[in-house]
């Protein structure tokens, strides 16, 4: 574990309500009260102290490492309510509902809530009533929401999932672009962005994007002791199928099966049933209140196995899932040790498998070409700007520029925050234009950024398809991508097993099996 201080460009907390010295044995008594934790995990001390001192701070800490308790303990000191941004539904009723049984004083913000229960979340929230206020980078970008958490008032504002700031991480959002202003608006409080995984350049970005300086950052370690890896190489969809009954029938308890589309998603499932699996499936296009009932159903382990895409998971506390098998390579390193984190939350021994084969790659090249605006889009969005928008006078909306330019949202989305960034627009309510290029080579410039995302995209997916082939150890693959020491071999993997403990690749799910349950 390494914690160190970063001062970067960007602003300093401009208040704090907490002591500088910290009554630790206070903390302790409250932290197992409240949820039954006698020993705090390394990285959550640090954590807990920086922000109780009213610091700002960053903690890439893997999945099942307690990152929830460095902003849900000291919330029950400060004066002022710990506004959580978090980026699914699922992750903020979770963990609401755990808090609310653990006697804290907690309220969600979301699109799920009656008219009723928005009134009276609203009112505690003005009031000042709540010790934790979850919500959507979404529904931040909403005035009247915005207006009502400032008035409540912000001690603390956590940055969950922090990854998806930034547009070089595997599962960037466009709404969290808008946080950095967030924070402005509430005063700069101390901020605390978390999240498990986060290569050096995300990190960078990170701190960048929400315009932070004097950072504490904390590195657990990505190293999952607990954890098998495996990778199967699968020639075809027969194959594949029937490696996964194999790894269902040799694996005791639940488990996650992710795919990269609802389509397949839909197959599995059906196939999964067709074998006697008593399965579930999960995915965006669901309705909310089904998604839930599966959920709640999977977390009671009413289903032996839950089909899902990426849309499930995020922060869901479920300790003993056994097994997480991707049935297809996920974009990026980073979403694949994310998802496969999953697995043993307790700290018993856990499988995470993934089933590889090569013409998974059209998928992913399918999706590539969709998410970031290319060259010609930029431009586009740009040029539409300057005929809808005059500079130093006349304003016009987000919803304007997307009707004119004729591109999604999300994508104009991502070119305003740029743009605002290279100061040649101010977005606040309106969009107002401060300055243009100019001369072609500042304008080529700022379009060339868009053509390295997406080269940072290809790159990211050839790191996933090095990973399914490699011969070296799984441990230290990681290790190495996430510019950790390289360090001792596992021994325990697919590979190192067979090089080092058995001259022979582990094909049987019975060997398999005692490696995972010895």
């Amino acid at each position: 574990m390494s914690c160190t201080w970063l001062s970067s460009v960007g602003r300093d907390p401009q208040h704090s309500n907490a002591p500088k010295a910290l009554n630790w044995d206070r903390l302790r008594k409250k932290a197992q009260a409240f949820f039954g934790i006698d020993e705090l995990r390394p990285g959550q001390k640090e954590m807990i102290e920086t922000v109780m001192k009213g610091k700002n701070a960053l903690g890439v800490m893997p999945t099942g490492a307690g990152k929830s308790l460095c902003y849900q303990l000291p919330a029950l000191f400060l004066p002022k309510a710990t506004i959580v941004v978090t980026p699914l539904l699922s992750l903020m009723h979770d963990q609401t509902h755990k808090l609310e049984e653990a006697g804290v004083e907690t309220a969600h913000l979301d699109s799920t809530l009656t008219r009723l229960e928005e009134q009276r979340a609203v009112k505690a929230v003005k009031n000042g009533q709540k010790a934790l206020v979850y919500v959507t980078p979404e529904r931040l970008e909403n005035p009247e929401y915005l207006e009502l958490l400032k008035k409540g008032g912000v001690s603390l504002l956590v940055v969950d999932e922090a990854h998806c700031v930034s547009q070089w991480g595997h599962d960037f959002r466009p709404a969290y672009l808008g946080i950095r202003k967030v924070i402005e608006a509430f005063g700069n409080p101390p901020v605390l962005a978390l999240t498990a995984t986060a290569t050096p350049q995300v990190e960078k970005d990170i701190l960048e994007q929400l315009n932070l300086k004097n950072v504490k950052v904390c590195h657990t370690g990505v190293d999952r002791k607990n954890l098998v890896f495996e990778v199967y190489r699968t020639v075809n969809a027969e194959t594949k199928f029937q490696r996964l009954l194999e790894l269902i029938h040799h694996n005791e308890g639940t488990g996650i099966v992710y795919v990269s589309t609802v389509k397949l998603a839909n197959e599995l499932h059906t196939q999964l049933l067709k074998a006697g699996i008593i399965a579930a499936k999960y995915h965006g296009k669901m309705r909310m209140k089904e998604r839930e009932v599966i959920q709640d159903d999977f977390m009671a382990n009413r289903y032996r196995v839950i089909v899902a895409t990426k849309a499930f998971g995020l922060g869901i506390d479920k300790p003993d899932v056994r097994f997480v098998i991707h049935y297809t390579f996920p974009d990026s390193v980073e979403s694949y040790y994310q998802e496969a984190g999953r697995a043993g939350r307790d700290g018993k021994k856990a499988l995470a498998a993934l089933l590889y084969r090569l013409e998974d790659k059209r998928v992913h090249s399918f999706f590539l070409g969709g998410k970031y605006p290319n060259r010609s889009d930029a431009a586009l969005v740009y040029s539409t700007l300057l005929k809808v928008t005059q500079l130093g006078s006349q304003t016009s909306s987000l919803e304007e520029v997307v009707k004119a330019a004729g591109i999604v949202k999300r994508k104009v989305q991502v070119l305003l925050a740029y743009l605002e960034k290279e100061k040649v627009i101010q977005h606040h309510k309106v969009i107002r234009l401060k300055k243009i290029f100019t001369d072609g080579h500042d304008l080529d410039r700022f379009l060339n950024h868009y053509e390295e995302r997406l080269g940072q995209d290809r790159s990211r997916i050839k790191e996933i398809m090095k990973y399914g082939q490699t011969t070296e150890c799984r441990a230290t693959f990681f290790r190495d991508y996430f510019a950790e020491k390289h360090g001792e071999i596992c021994r325990k993997c697919d590979n190192c097993r067979g090089k080092f403990l058995n001259p022979k690749p582990v094909e049987s799910g019975n060997e398999l099996q005692k490696m995972v349950v010895s």
